[in-house]
């Protein structure tokens, strides 16, 4: 019998696969579980239809990724701190303070996603990584003056 998974089954496959199990396997286990429906033209329809949407959905995500990633390169995050002598800060800069400052300037960025290897803790310019997508990382240009 082919069935479409509905979820991960172990040994049998991962959700939105279909496949062909034996009859007694479906109709006792798979079936009434929930774990997988049948193989009819209206289910395969509908599978198609989710793909679609889902597919449509990571191309909008991408795109809109691109487009944000144009803008924080075209940037320069200007930040004054307040430091000590050499030029040592009185605290750090974060990732969240990163993320507050870009808001400031209209750039929605989650704060998880500014990459700092660690806090910034004294005066000068520094660079970073904004991971925007899977497949799209933004490098931004930070200026700490006092």
């Amino acid at each position: 019998m082919k069935v479409i998974l509905i979820t991960n089954v172990k040994g049998i496959g991962k959700a939105g696969e279909i496949k062909n199990v034996a009859d007694g396997y479906a109709r006792n286990f798979l079936l009434p579980k929930g774990f997988a429906v049948e193989a009819d033209q209206k289910a395969l329809q509908e599978i198609e239809q989710k793909k679609t949407a889902v597919k449509n959905k990571e191309d909008r995500e991408l795109a809109e990724s691109l487009r944000l990633k144009e803008k924080i390169e075209a940037t320069t995050l200007d930040v004054k701190v307040n430091a000590g002598e050499g030029g040592r800060l009185f605290g750090s800069v974060t990732g969240k303070d990163i993320a507050e400052q870009l808001a400031r300037q209209g750039i929605m960025v989650d704060r998880r996603k500014v990459h700092l290897d660690e806090p910034y803790r004294s005066v000068g310019e520094y660079q970073l990584e904004i991971r925007l997508h899977a497949k799209t990382t933004a490098t931004l240009k930070v200026k700490l003056h006092t």
